[in-house]
């Protein structure tokens, strides 16, 4: 047995190498070395050819299709001694700390790998590899499992109250409960074990919890669909029973993202910068409109369906290049599955008109509003709208519901019908101040850093939760976004920059599918910055005759910016910092819309200079913390008087 055993290891290395996996492994070994934070388990998926494996060696192609945990163990063997061998991971000390996830490319198209539970023989015990069809009756909500633990003796003395000799790893089939327990005891000296909390956590604020995904749907056999019908010609009698399934996995974030975050965890804020700083290179240059594509993100990453304490960001761009503007917006409407480009000849929102079928009845249009539902609705240009589509936007904006009224004599009915339907997406839109039609107010008054904004309505320009001018107009085109304009002509289909291979549109859209679905919690520090900000705001940007000039809604808008940076940032609460980002990009908002107040922030509060290297990225940092000082003191002076700080200077 141990010399099939020392066989099959070979063979095991021998298919790695030839299939690329260990290619791959090497790979994902670095990343984890290069890791700052502490990690008890390192997981390794490994893709498996069962057909491949069986040429190489029977008996090891048969673990795979038949014995899939005895399979990993030799896989997880011959890693470990892989990783030892090349020095791969530092910090590794044990094997038991490796998790192997064998992923078959395929299983053999024969009926004793599928999973029937209408044909005999049953066989529950098999713990092998299945393929399963069926229809989902019931689903439950993605929740988090633990992947694995580490445990320590409690006895001071007992060598195993340090290192890692106690390590729980999930396994298929098992409950939480089996690999988190605390009934636990020491082989060694029979005291208790205890769990190392922070190796289920990853180290430092900026952290990653080290749970997967779990779903339990219910599913049961397509044949149901034939006792459904409520009439057939079988006069057999069959009994039709559901069965559980749990879908388990890992979210799906590329490496080269996991990768870009361990090295960035030393700062709640360099992540979401690289993020915006490389976003969208295939339309312009790394480096370029970056306020712009974070404002993008954050408003990406909050999109919901659900109507229940949802968090809108709703995005208008200010700019004189609609070109380059309008481009950025559309390509990043293609990394959600509900992103709508409204066509002009169409009704953002729904209409009522006369049934095409001739039965005179009343018919509700869809519009793309509807079609945008959890996702973005894109409406372009908003100066090319009439008044009373902007007055409608700004009541949708404002509510998110649109009122139909349906008068009864018009089409057939006795009584008038009033219909009210719910509208559940983030509104992008642009203002292009350089060629839209309609003069502009001269006015002698515009405080610092103000805009001639009287082409749209104030309270519509309130309703959309954050407004963003765009760098760089058409007249003073950088050298970087010309160029990029002009190779971009020469070869469309050409990969300008590096990082457009590194970071794909395929990639941001997994990204930002995984971040959007993340649920945060505010912290009460960040909490009480925001209110802060924003009572001292009240304050300061008032008049005698029309009161305070911030909206309504502004807090929530904090509150969803806040949020999202959080998303953006993979973490499940809402720090400082976040709320800090969130504060500087509103406040900018406000500077557009009223002039600077006594706050004073820098005109691209966000990214006030180039981000080259790692200087600039700690340039950034130390300017943030003085802006977060500075806030501090702005709400110190001109707050209620409530805000705390727990980091005092």
């Amino acid at each position: 047995m141990y010399k099939e055993t020392q066989k099959m290891k070979e063979i095991t290395l021998v298919y790695l190498d030839r299939s690329g996996g260990l290619e791959k492994f090497v790979q994902d070994c670095r990343k984890y070395n290069d890791s700052k934070q502490s990690y008890a388990v390192y997981r390794f998926v490994i893709s498996v050819n069962p057909s491949d494996v069986a040429e190489l060696d029977a008996t090891l192609g048969n673990y795979v299709l038949h014995k899939p945990m005895k399979a990993a163990g030799i896989f997880q063997s011959v890693c470990f001694v892989a990783i030892k061998t090349l020095s791969l991971i530092e910090q590794l000390q044990t094997e038991a700390q490796i998790s192997i996830l064998l992923k078959p490319t395929h299983l053999p198209p024969l009926p004793s790998y599928v999973l029937s539970l209408s044909a005999f023989p049953f066989n529950y015990t098999s713990k092998r590899f299945y393929t399963s069809e069926g229809i989902a009756i019931a689903m439950g909500t993605v929740t988090k499992y633990t992947q694995g633990a580490r445990f320590l003796c409690t006895g001071e003395t007992c060598p195993y109250s340090e290192g890692f000799n106690y390590i729980r790893v999930h396994v298929p089939g098992a409950t939480e409960s089996a690999t988190v327990r605390n009934d636990f005891a020491c082989s060694l000296c029979s005291s208790p074990l205890q769990e190392d909390m922070k190796f289920r956590v990853l180290g430092g604020r900026n952290c990653v919890v080290l749970f997967l995904d779990k779903q339990i749907v219910e599913m049961i056999d397509a044949k149901v669909l034939h006792a459904l019908k409520g009439y057939s010609d079988h006069k057999a009698h069959f009994r039709i029973q559901a069965f559980t399934v749990f879908l388990r996995g890992p979210s799906f974030i590329g490496e080269n993202f996991k990768y870009l975050l361990s090295l960035t965890s030393g700062s709640c804020w360099r992540f979401t910068a690289l993020l915006a700083n490389i976003f969208a290179s295939q339309v312009v240059p790394p480096g370029t409109y970056n306020t712009l594509k974070l404002a993008i993100l954050l408003s990406l990453v909050q999109t919901t369906c659900e109507i229940e304490n949802a968090d809108y960001l709703d995005l208008l761009v200010v700019t004189s290049d609609s070109l380059i503007a309008d481009r950025l917006l559309n390509y990043s409407l293609c990394l959600l599955p509900r992103g709508i480009r409204h066509p002009a000849s169409s009704d953002i929102f729904p209409s009522v008109s006369k049934d095409k079928h001739g039965t005179g009845s009343a018919s509700i249009q869809a519009c793309s509003a509807l079609l945008a539902q959890g996702g973005i609705c894109y409406i372009g240009d908003l100066s090319s709208y009439k008044k009373d589509k902007l007055e409608l936007l700004q009541s949708v904006l404002e509510s998110r519901t649109t009122t139909l009224f349906i008068p009864g004599k018009k089409y057939g009915e006795e009584a008038d019908q009033q219909v009210t339907i719910s509208v559940q997406t983030n509104f992008w839109s642009y203002v292009d101040v350089a060629s839209s039609p309609k003069k502009h107010i001269a006015r002698d008054s515009f405080l610092i850093g103000q805009m001639d904004l009287s082409l749209i309505p104030p309270n519509l320009l309130d309703g959309f939760g954050l407004l963003i001018y765009n760098e760089f107009p058409s007249c003073q085109l950088s050298f970087p976004v010309l160029n990029h304009v002009l190779q971009n002509a020469i070869n469309p289909e050409a990969m300008l920059y590096r990082v457009s291979e590194q970071f794909r549109t395929q990639d941001y859209e997994e990204f930002i599918l995984f971040a959007k679905n993340l649920h945060v919690q505010l912290s009460s520090e960040a909490e009480n910055l925001i209110q802060g900000y924003y009572l001292a705001s009240r304050r300061v940007r008032r008049d005698s005759a029309h009161g305070s000039k911030l909206s309504a809604s502004a807090l929530k808008v904090l509150i969803s910016l806040s949020k999202a940076h959080t998303k953006l940032s993979l973490r499940k609460k809402v720090l400082e910092e976040d709320a800090l980002i969130a504060i500087l990009l509103f406040e900018s908002s406000l500077t557009l819309k009223h002039g600077k107040s006594a706050l004073c922030i820098e005109p691209n509060a966000v990214f006030p200079f180039d981000l080259s290297d790692e200087d600039s990225l700690q340039q950034r940092d130390i300017y943030l913390l003085q802006c977060h000082h500075q806030l501090l003191q702005f709400i110190g002076a001109y707050g209620p008087g409530t805000y705390i700080s727990t980091n005092e200077e």
